[in-house]
């Protein structure tokens, strides 16, 4: 019996290594249908992929930049990248410049909805498969993207705050602090916000003014806030990036007993978690969104999945509330883009 194991793994990784692992799996008797359609995933020559989102100086924008090229090396995919900058204007000319161009397949994670619609409309016009990522390049009605990879932001909201307003025992003072109004996981997140804050009548809202995701935005706004009220339960911020700006100036004025909870669960938030100086963020999965835009791409150019029926719309890509239990876990598969 051993030994016919044995043969068994011999030949699978001498057939892998001659012809490719449809044929390998034939040696078990697999479907070569089924076969073929698992090794399509890396494709044989290479491709030319142009992706986009939102600005890299945020970070949950850099490590999806860092794990599209990170699968884009494993599927034979070579990444070229338009920053977003944070700015709508910036971001419309660079995907100008990305539409005049040829690509086998495009990713884009739009800094507003609407702002992008006429060159992306010009690239699918000319059969480029477009992936839209974590925000709605156009209302999905409107633009025929090949399919749209999200989180539920409003579940995503709507967790982080029921932890605060549990914590704070339904009461108290709390502030959000939202992304740009423009984009649709910010507006998704604060939807998400005033579900649950309705619920509470001895919760008040203080203020929910816009940050645009920046940090030195952030870190003004707070200054005014914690000068202007002199009790704060806690804050809901629409990344992690701002919480911890906003951290940094809760601690200059020593009013760390605030309540912080984030969204996106970046490696700095979650340590932030453990050591206690936020008290929850959840995962926005960077890593699986902008991974599963290379696959879904090179799926797309080499195994036949055309864009149209057949293909999700809306593919959902919901990540975990992030305590000390799971965190370490976390890390982990952040560290290997995984999600």
């Amino acid at each position: 019996m051993t030994d016919t194991v044995n043969k068994g793994r011999r030949d699978f990784l001498t057939v892998a290594s001659a012809g490719g692992a449809a044929a390998a799996l034939g040696v078990f008797g697999i479907n070569p249908a089924m076969a073929a359609g698992i090794a399509a995933g890396r494709s044989e020559k290479p491709l030319k992929a142009a992706f986009s989102n939102a600005g890299l100086q945020a970070t949950w924008c850099a490590q999806g930049k860092t794990a599209a090229e990170y699968w884009g090396k494993l599927f034979n995919v070579e990444v070229t990248w338009f920053d977003g900058q944070l700015d709508a204007v910036k971001q419309r000319a660079a995907i100008d410049n990305m539409a005049s161009q040829k690509w086998d397949f495009v990713a884009i994670q739009a800094f507003g909805i609407g702002t992008l619609t006429q060159p992306v409309q010009k690239m699918i016009d000319a059969g480029i498969p477009v992936i839209d990522m974590d925000t709605l390049i156009a209302p999905l009605d409107k633009i025929n993207v090949h399919s749209f990879l999200a989180p539920d932001n409003e579940f995503m909201g709507s967790a982080v705050t029921q932890a605060l307003v549990t914590k704070m025992g339904g009461k108290g003072n709390i502030i959000m602090t939202q992304g740009a109004l423009g984009h649709t996981g910010a507006q998704g997140r604060a939807r998400g916000f005033e579900s649950v804050v309705k619920q509470y009548p001895g919760v008040k809202v203080l203020d929910t003014q816009p940050a645009d995701w920046d940090v030195s935005k952030t870190a003004r706004l707070w200054e005014t806030y914690l000068t202007k009220y002199p009790q704060i339960d806690a804050a809901f911020f629409h990344n992690d990036d701002m919480a911890l700006a906003a951290y940094n100036v809760m601690k200059a004025h020593n009013r760390t007993s605030i309540l912080i909870g984030g969204v996106d669960a970046m490696p700095p938030a979650i340590n932030a978690v453990e050591d206690g100086r936020m008290f929850a963020t959840v995962r926005n999965p960077s890593c699986r969104i902008h991974g599963g835009a290379i696959i879904a791409g090179v799926a797309a150019v080499t195994a036949g999945e055309k864009t149209g029926p057949g293909i999700p719309k809306n593919i959902v890509t919901d990540g975990p509330v992030v305590t000390k239990a799971n965190a370490p876990g976390m890390l982990w598969m952040e560290d290997h883009f995984l999600i």
